[in-house]
Parts: structure tokens; sequence; C-alpha cells
């Protein structure tokens, strides 16, 4: 009986769909002139908006527009490439290389051993056993520096504060020239016409000149404990990724394993983001070379220099640092 009633639904689903579909398509026979030339339609209208929205970015007016702001767009070119720069600051840290393999299965049972392909081969993933990945799990960082090889000295400390300092300004630096670019974008906002402006905002803004600014965080190396279980059929792994966040307790990790005093690495170490900030508000947000400030530009990236540089024995103190924009800074660099 349950079959039956089964059966006799599955024909009348059938036929349901079936009339929904010729209802469907003896609309579409009937109105087959209007569809077309709706069709038809549309396409004319598409082709007409691309010849009109290039004869109007090489009208002269949307040159002179694209001139007056050229300063900016430049400005904000020249500091997408100093956070190019920064994200090339990361020191690579390698592990020891002890050959390549291949197993060759010969199992009677011809197991998958599926997992097997997941058993990646790369100095950034360390092959463990199982316990090996769970103790990472709860303790990150020091599993990162003893099976990555990260020396508890200061030439890794000071290493890692100068990959946090770059990274911290690589993310400010992103923050500061999407608000410049959409600060400029604004200032044009009237002069440029409606159509462009609701149909090609990225074609325009490319057309003004502003370059494509990064904002992925791929620069961000990525450090990965690997297990796979000895008969390929089980895997784990665990990411750790080397982000602001965990460059930070890296260099607290290192700075409680190292004794130091006037070092260096000690020094750096004791530039804190709680300081940075005192100093900047001591400058009152202004660059101590330029005299360029948030007032004058509110989207200025500033960083913070040391006035005698650490590799002439300047220390980490109050009256040694200064705020400098990151141009200054660019151009200073270890001199006094």
């Amino acid at each position: 009986m349950a079959k039956i009633i089964q059966g006799i639904t599955i024909v009348i689903v059938i036929y349901i769909v079936y009339q929904i579909f010729s209802g469907i398509f003896t609309i579409i026979g009937n109105n087959i002139d209007v569809l077309i030339i709706a069709g038809l339609s549309g396409m004319v209208l598409v082709i007409a908006y691309l010849q009109y929205s290039e004869i109007y970015f090489k009208s002269k007016k949307f040159n002179h527009i694209k001139e007056s702001i050229s300063e900016h767009t430049n400005n904000c070119n020249e500091l997408n490439h100093y956070i190019e720069e920064l994200k090339r600051s990361y020191v690579v840290i390698e592990t020891y290389n002890y050959g390549t393999a291949e197993i060759i299965d010969n199992s009677l049972y011809n197991f998958q051993r599926k997992e097997r392909k997941k058993d990646i081969q790369s100095n950034k993933t360390h092959r463990c056993s199982a316990i090996v990945l769970k103790n990472a799990s709860d303790q990150p960082i020091k599993y990162l520096c003893k099976y990555f090889n990260i020396e508890k000295k200061e030439e890794s400390l000071s290493k890692f504060e100068k990959v946090l300092n770059d990274f911290t300004s690589v993310e400010q630096g992103k923050d500061s020239i999407r608000k410049e670019r959409d600060f400029i974008l604004s200032s044009i906002y009237n002069s440029i016409p409606l159509l462009i402006r609701k149909f090609s905002p990225k074609k325009l803004t490319r057309k003004l000149g502003f370059e494509t600014v990064d904002i992925s965080d791929a620069y961000i190396p990525t450090f990965s404990f690997q297990y796979v279980s000895a008969g390929g059929n089980s895997s784990s792994r665990l990411d750790i990724k080397l982000n602001i966040e965990n460059l930070n307790h890296l260099i607290n990790y290192l700075n409680n394993a190292i004794k130091w005093t006037k070092s260096i690495a000690g020094q750096r170490a004791l530039m804190t983001s709680i300081l940075r900030e005192e100093i900047k508000e001591r400058d009152n947000y202004k660059c101590c070379s330029c005299g360029l400030g948030i007032e004058d530009e509110p989207n200025l990236l500033l960083e913070i220099d040391h006035i005698v540089p650490l590799s002439k024995r300047g220390m980490t103190t109050f009256d040694n640092l200064q705020t400098l924009c990151w141009k200054c800074n660019r151009t200073k660099g270890s001199k006094l």
C-alpha cells in the first residue's frame, strides 16, 4: 500500500513540474519578439555606455580632474611602494633539510592511504607526532621556537622586533592609503558623472592613477605542524600565523628567556606600543624633521625613530626617541 501511494505521489509531482515548464515555454513562445527586442536593447545600452565611458576617460575634463589630484595620487602610490618593501622584511626561518624519499605501498589490501597526500614538505611545515602537535596547540610560541630553530638570543629578538615594527607599519599604512584615497575621491565626487560613479568605480580609481593596494595578509608567514598517521588513514594540522598578535607573544617569550641590559636587542625590545603612542602624543603627532602632522594630513603614517641609532649605542629612552613621518624615517635610516 505504501509503495502504491509513493508511486502516485511521484506521478503527481512529475505532472505538476511538466505543467509548470509547459506554461513557461508557452509564455516565452508568445512573447519571443518582446524578449528579443529587450535583449537587443540591453546590448545596445551596454555598448553605448562602454563607448561613453571610453570617451569620458579620454576627455579634457577628466584629464583636468586627474591632473588636479596627481600630487595626492602620487603620494598614495609612493606609500604603497613603501608598504610593499616592509612586507619583505620577514627573515626566513629555515628548518633542517633531511632529504626526500618516496614510500611505495606493497600492501596486499591496496589501502588508499589518502591522508599521506597531506604530508607537505616545506621549510615552514614540521612533520611530527600527534603528541607534539597537541603540545604545540597548547604552547604554540614555545614549540615554534623549538622546532623551527628560533634561538633564544638577542639577535633573534632584534630581528623579530624589526619584523613586528614593519608589519605594524604595513597595517597602519594600508589603512592610511584607504582613508586618503576615499578622501580624495570624495573631494571630486560631484565633478564625476553619475553613470561613471555608479557603474565604473574601480575603473575610475584606476584611470585616476591610483595603483592597486594589496590588502590581503598573504605576506604574513604561516608555520605548520603536520601529523599523518603511519597507516596514512588519518591526519591533523596546526597552523601558527606569525601575525602582529603572535609576533608580540614571540617577542615577549624571547624577552623572558634572554637576560639583557643595555644591548641593542634589549633596547629594541623596550619599544612597546604604549611607548610609541606616548612619543607621538608628546610630539603633537607631528614629524620632528619636516613638521608635517595629522592636522595637515589626517591619514599621515607616523613612525618612531631613535635620534641616536641603536647601532651607534643609542638608547630607547624618552629623550632619544622622536616622531618622524614615514618619508623622513625612510630617508634617515641609521644616520644621526
